[in-house]
C-alpha cells in the first residue's frame, strides 16, 4: 500500500530543508533588519578599535609613555581578541550566535567606559585587555550569523556589506579623533566615554535580532527554528511549504575537526590568509596616525589625513561586494590582497602630502575590500555544527599577528625604515594572496551545508 502525498505538496524525499527554505528567498526589510543591527554592532566594534590609534598618541603624550609602553597599549587589546575570537566561536556553537553577539558587546562596551575612568597605565592595560575579549568573539559570531540568514545568491554581498560598517565605525573614530581627542584637556577619556554605547546596544541585539534557525535545528530546537524560517518568509510574502525535511539534532564538534582530512586544507588556507591581512592591516593603521606625526604632521592634521585615508574604504567594501557574487570568493580576495600589497609598497616610497594621501587611499580601498571578502568565504568552508568554531579559531588564530605586528613597528622603523616597513607589509599581502587562492574551497552559490 502506498501513502499518498497531499496535492501541491512535496514527497518526502524532496522537500526542502529548513536552510534550504531561507536560501531560496529573495531579500526582504527582515533581511535589512538584521542587517543593520548586526552591522551596527560591527560599526561600534571599528570604532572601539579604531579610538585607540587616535588616542594612544594622546595618551602616550600625556603620560609621558615610552615608544615600548606605548606598543603594549596599542598591542593589550588584540591579546584579547586572539583569546576571545577563538573561545566566542565556540560559545555561539554551543548558545548560539545571537546570545554571544550581545555578549560580547555589552562586554566591551562597559569595558571601554570604564577606561575613561583609568588613573595609570596598568589599569588601562588590564580594561583594554577585557575589551579585546568582547571584541574578538563578536566579529566571526555576527559574520556567521548574518551568513545564515542570507539569502544564498546574495549571501557573500550581504556579509561584505556588514563588513562594509567597519569603514563607518572606524570613520566615527576619526571624526572622535578630530573633534575631540585635540580639542580638550584629556579629550582621551570623553573618547572611551563614547565608547559605552555598544553596551546600550546589546540590548537590542538580543531581543531584536533572530537566532540562527540552522544553530537552532541542529540543537533540537525545530519548532523555535521554524518560527524565524517563518518570520522571513511572512516577510517575503512566501507560501511555507506542506513541509520541511527535517534534520537530526548534532551537538557542536570539537575544535579538532578543524584539522581533520575533510578540513585541514581549508583551515590552513584561511588562518594563514588571517594571519597575513592582520599582522599588516593593523601593523598600517594602529600606528598610521603616529607614523604620520614622526613624518612632521601635527596631531590635528595627522587624524585629519587617516580621516580622508578612511574614507576610500568605503568604495573598497562596495567594489568587493559586487565582485564577490560574480568573481567569487576566492579570486576577489586575492585580487584585492594583490592590490594592498602593491599599494603598501607605495605608501613606504611615498614623499609628500599628494603621494601620501595617495597611496594611503589605495592602501585603504584594496584592504578594506579584502576584509570583505574574507569574512564572507569564512563562515561558508564550515559545516553548521562547527561553522562558529571554525570562523573564531580562523580569526583567533589571525590576531596574534595583530598582537606581534603593532609591537614590532618601532623596532623596525628604526631597523629599515618606513620603506622597508612597508614592504614588509605588502611581501605578507602576497603571501595572503596566494594562499587564498591555493588552497581555499570556493562556494559561491551554493547552499550552506547544515551538516
Amino acid at each position: 500500500m502506498s501513502t499518498a502525498t497531499p496535492l501541491g505538496a512535496d514527497p518526502p524525499e524532496q522537500a526542502p530543508t529548513r536552510a534550504e527554505r531561507m536560501g531560496r528567498l529573495p531579500y526582504t526589510r527582515e533581511h535589512t533588519r538584521t542587517l543593520l543591527g548586526a552591522g551596527t554592532g560591527w560599526a561600534l566594534d571599528a570604532m572601539d578599535v579604531g579610538l585607540i590609534s587616535f588616542v594612544g598618541l594622546a595618551i602616550a603624550t600625556s603620560w609621558d609613555l615610552t615608544r615600548t609602553e606605548q606598543s603594549w597599549l596599542l598591542s593589550i587589546g588584540f591579546v584579547g581578541m586572539a583569546i576571545g575570537a577563538t573561545f566566542g566561536g565556540m560559545l555561539a556553537d554551543r548558545y548560539g550566535r545571537r546570545t554571544v553577539f550581545a555578549l560580547t558587546l555589552l562586554v566591551y562596551g562597559v569595558a571601554t567606559g570604564a577606561s575613561a575612568l583609568a588613573t595609570g597605565l596598568a589599569v588601562l592595560l588590564l580594561l583594554r585587555f577585557l575589551v579585546g575579549l568582547g571584541l574578538g568573539a563578536e566579529l566571526p559570531v555576527a559574520s556567521t550569523l548574518v551568513s545564515e540568514l542570507s539569502p544564498t545568491r546574495i549571501r557573500g554581498r550581504m556579509v561584505v556589506a556588514l563588513e562594509s560598517f567597519w569603514a563607518v565605525g572606524w570613520l566615527l573614530a576619526a571624526l572622535v579623533g578630530f573633534f575631540v581627542v585635540p580639542r580638550f584637556e584629556d579629550g582621551w577619556r570623553y573618547a572611551f566615554a563614547i565608547g559605552l554605547v555598544p553596551a546600550l546596544w546589546a540590548v537590542v541585539i538580543r531581543w531584536g535580532l533572530p537566532e540562527s534557525p540552522l544553530f537552532l535545528e541542529r540543537r533540537g530546537r525545530a519548532q523555535e527554528a521554524e518560527a524565524v524560517v517563518r518570520r522571513f518568509e511572512d516577510s517575503a510574502g512566501v507560501e511555507p511549504p506542506a513541509r520541511s525535511r527535517p534534520l537530526p539534532p548534532v551537538p557542536p564538534k570539537t575544535p579538532g575537526q578543524l584539522w581533520s582530512p575533510t578540513y585541514r586544507r581549508r583551515t590552513l588556507g584561511i588562518w594563514l590568509v588571517w594571519f597575513c591581512v592582520n599582522f599588516s592591516y593593523y601593523g598600517a593603521f594602529i600606528w598610521l596616525p603616529s607614523l604620520l606625526y614622526a613624518q612632521g604632521y601635527d596631531l590635528v592634521r595627522s587624524f585629519g589625513y587617516t580621516l580622508v585615508i578612511t574614507l576610500a574604504q568605503l568604495p573598497g567594501y562596495a567594489l568587493a561586494a559586487v565582485l564577490v557574487e560574480v568573481w567569487g570568493r576566492r579570486v576577489t580576495l586575492a585580487s584585492f590582497l594583490v592590490g594592498s600589497a602593491v599599494s603598501a609598497g607605495l605608501f613606504g616610497l611615498a614623499d609628500g602630502t599628494t603621494q601620501v594621501l595617495a597611496a594611503g587611499m589605495a592602501l585603504s580601498f584594496f584592504n578594506l575590500g579584502a576584509w570583505g571578502a574574507l569574512y564572507a568565504v569564512t563562515p561558508e568552508i564550515y559545516p553548521t555544527s562547527v561553522r562558529g568554531s571554525g570562523a573564531g579559531a580562523a580569526a583567533g588564530f589571525g590576531r596574534i599577528a595583530s598582537i606581534v605586528a603593532p609591537l614590532s613597528v618601532p623596532a623596525l622603523l628604526v631597523l629599515w625604515g618606513n620603506a622597508g616597513l612597508f614592504a614588509l607589509f605588502g611581501g605578507t599581502f602576497l603571501v595572503g594572496a596566494v594562499a587564498a587562492y591555493l588552497l581555499l574551497p570556493e562556494r559561491a552559490g551554493e547552499s550552506l551545508d547544515a551538516t
